[in-house]
């Protein structure tokens, strides 16, 4: 309670005191005339003058009770006030205090780090890292000066260019051994990640991500951290641009939105990794363990992906455009909506992969696997698929106009709808095909086997280009008569 109020509290006692005095005067001279009164009035009279004098003697208790009770609350106020004052200036003592121990451990870590023993800099980083977690505010900073020291410590030369960035598809069978070769003799040479910037980027990948703003990104631009171990790390929009990860860890770890063009990730552990969004632009992968990988609307455009697993991989919406996946591995793979036009998939295993609505215009199958595929409304327009395995696929709806089907085997394959215009199925093997409302205008049949195929028409293959004498038929359906004039 403020001086003000008590004072007024003060004023309101003394009128009220006034008051009652003046009330007790009148009732102590109206009692004194009391003589012509009988005794029972007299009693009655006097019992209500001192009942009223009673009442006032207890108000005025009541007020001067009201009064230091309200004087104890200024008095404590005032005592809470300075309490409170003391409390501020204590906190701004101690945070001074804190911020200057925080300061000497800081300059202290970021001098350590320059030290010459390995064992120094890596305490060094520890106690970095222990202060990123206790002072939030100074989490981003020592994040970057951490990043900063794998980028001094770890540059990538130019004699240490990768091997075997692009492979050649002409002659795989000779070239893929040797090329490997020389890659795992490159890995095996490569000295092992230093202890310091291996804690490092441990530290890295173990930071509270949550504390970062959108704009603030890791900087491992161009940096030489093969054999990383970095399982399970949060690297999430990194830029991680250039860096050479060759035969790294990376099982597990969050990479949602990485930058990652031109790096090189060969023979590294990708498992179950989350490069959802990522950018891996002419990114070389070769041999990449890649199995069970998240690589959602992810950019892969020119991609080296030759021999990775890609086994159960989640490719929904990725862009592949001309991506090499010679001889890779995409079994039971989700490539729904993926853009692989132009890519080479020469001997690719894609046995159960979902391929819906997939854009393959142009792209070399020559030789791959594709067996119980769903290709349902995939766009094969001009693809070469001369030697490929697609038996009991899932063709429904697709369309594979001008594409090279040579050889292939088809056999058991649903075309419902498949749009075949101008495509060459010469000596492919259609086996108990389901031709359903299948468009075959113009495509080449000559040496193909369709005994056994499900409802094909005469009406279909008078529109084809088939041979009477190599053309193998249903026993339900002739030959057209224009194929034996051919003949």
């Amino acid at each position: 309670m403020s001086a003000n109020k008590t004072d007024t509290l003060l004023r309101w006692l003394i009128a009220i005191t006034v008051v009652f005095a003046l009330a007790l005067t009148l009732i102590v001279f109206g009692s004194s005339d009391i003589k012509g009164l009988s005794i029972p009035q007299q009693m009655q009279l006097r019992n209500q003058a001192l009942t009223a004098t009673a009442i006032v003697f207890l108000g005025l208790a009541v007020m001067t009770n009201a009064y230091y009770a309200a004087k104890r609350a200024e008095a404590m106020q005032k005592n809470a006030i300075a309490a409170e004052k003391n409390i501020e200036i204590s906190i701004a003592n101690t945070k001074l205090t804190q911020d200057r121990l925080v300061t000497e451990r800081f300059m202290a870590a970021i001098t350590q780090l320059g030290h010459e023993r390995i064992e120094t800099r890596t305490g060094a980083i520890y106690v970095l890292e222990r202060i990123a977690q206790e002072f939030p505010q100074e989490h981003w900073t020592i994040m970057e000066i951490l990043a900063a020291f794998v980028r001094e410590n770890t540059p990538i030369r130019e004699d240490e260019l990768a091997n075997g960035e692009e492979l050649r598809s002409i002659d795989l069978s000779r070239h893929r051994n040797k090329e490997r070769q020389t890659e795992q003799k490159s890995q095996e040479a490569s000295p092992k990640i230093r202890r310091d910037v291996q804690a490092a980027l441990t530290v890295m990948g173990r930071r509270n991500f949550l504390q970062e703003q959108d704009n603030q990104k890791l900087d491992l631009r161009h940096t030489d951290i093969r054999r990383a171990d970095l399982m399970g790390a949060n690297l999430q929009r990194a830029d991680l641009r250039g860096a050479d990860l060759c035969g790294a860890n990376l099982r597990n770890a969050n990479l949602y939105g990485a930058d990652l063009e031109g790096a090189k990730l060969t023979e590294s552990i990708l498992y179950e990794a989350t490069l959802q969004k990522a950018n891996l632009r002419g990114a070389n992968l070769c041999w990449a363990n890649l199995n069970r990988v998240n690589l959602c609307w992810s950019n892969l455009r020119g991609a080296n992906l030759l021999g990775a697993s890609l086994r159960a991989a989640n490719l929904q919406e990725a862009n592949l455009y001309k991506a090499n996946l010679q001889q890779a591995t995409l079994k039971v793979a989700n490539l729904s909506g993926a853009k692989l036009f132009l890519a080479n998939l020469q001997g690719a295993k894609l046995g159960k992969a979902n391929l819906h609505l997939c854009g393959l215009i142009g792209a070399n199958l020559s030789g791959a696997n594709l067996n119980a595929a769903n290709l349902s409304g995939a766009n094969l327009n001009a693809a070469k698929l001369h030697h490929t395995e697609v038996f009991f696929a899932n063709l429904t709806e697709a369309s594979l106009t001008e594409a090279d089907l040579y050889k292939a085997n088809l056999m058991g394959t649903n075309l419902n709808k498949t749009i075949f215009y101008q495509a060459d199925l010469s000596w492919a093997n259609l086996m108990g095909a389901n031709f359903l409302d299948a468009n075959l205008c113009d495509v080449k049949l000559e040496g193909a086997v369709l005994t056994g195929a499900k409802n094909l028409e005469s009406q279909q293959l008078r529109m084809a280009l088939g041979d009477y004498r190599t053309t193998r038929l249903p026993d339900y359906v002739e030959a057209p008569i224009h194929w034996r004039q051919s003949s």
